[in-house]
């Protein structure tokens, strides 16, 4: 009988592999004798796919930025800018969410990495499309970036134990409950991050109706010129 062929080493299964050690144990873990062993093959082997661990890295952070939907900025959809946004940033934390471990290298932006840039990209030209003037549109993808990785690079709740006695009226009087955000952390999380997110576009759309307004000022003053 013949024995069983291994499976041939690619890309697609570096990066599958590396991105559940990932998962699994956190960055550190990530190293390329340990992802070799996990192959089954040879440390030099990897080196006919990637030429660094960080090249690893970056492909595993750009396959979580594939998973991201963008559909709501495609030219043909109807959602608004406001709308579209939303829609993108729960999306993004979502996929954030499921792959935590890896949020920091994404935190550092797309660099070369394709889905990286698709994202940057697609955001970029619909918000330009929507009227935002090109370096505004460029703050909103920065800021949208911010706000959705920092969400996503720790637990607000899950900073707090759950042994009442470590919060001490005497000298945490407003913290008597805080004991209990650690199991409630699904919701307090969920809500903070709705709240933001909420709290960030109401400001946007006070900057994108005052400049409108501004424009059409600017439109009544040349016609009565």
């Amino acid at each position: 009988m013949a024995r069983p062929r291994k499976p041939l080493l690619s890309r697609e299964r570096i990066v599958e592999t590396a991105g559940a050690l990932v998962d699994a144990e956190g960055l550190a873990a990530l190293s390329t004798r340990r992802l070799a062993a996990e192959l089954g093959v040879s440390g030099p082997s990897l080196y006919n796919h990637f030429r660094t661990k960080d090249e690893i890295l970056d492909a595993v952070a750009d396959a979580v930025s594939a998973k991201v939907d963008l559909s709501m900025f495609a030219p043909d959809d109807p959602r608004d800018w406001r709308t579209a946004l939303h829609d993108w940033a729960v999306s993004y934390r979502a996929a954030l969410a499921d792959h935590p471990h890896i949020v920091p290298v994404l935190a550092q932006g797309p660099g070369r990495r394709p889905a990286g840039l698709k994202v940057a990209d697609a955001v970029f030209g619909a918000m330009v499309r929507a009227g935002w003037p090109p370096a505004q549109a460029t703050s909103i993808g920065a800021l949208m970036r911010y706000f959705v990785t920092g969400s996503a690079l720790g637990s607000f709740a899950r900073g707090f134990v759950d042994d009442e006695t470590a919060y001490d009226p005497a000298d945490y009087p407003h913290l008597g409950q805080a004991h209990l955000l650690a199991e409630r952390r699904e919701k307090v999380d969920r809500v903070a991050f709705e709240t933001g997110l909420r709290a960030l576009l109401d400001g946007l759309t006070m900057q994108y109706e005052a400049g409108a307004r501004g424009n059409g000022r600017e439109r009544d003053a040349e016609g009565g010129a």
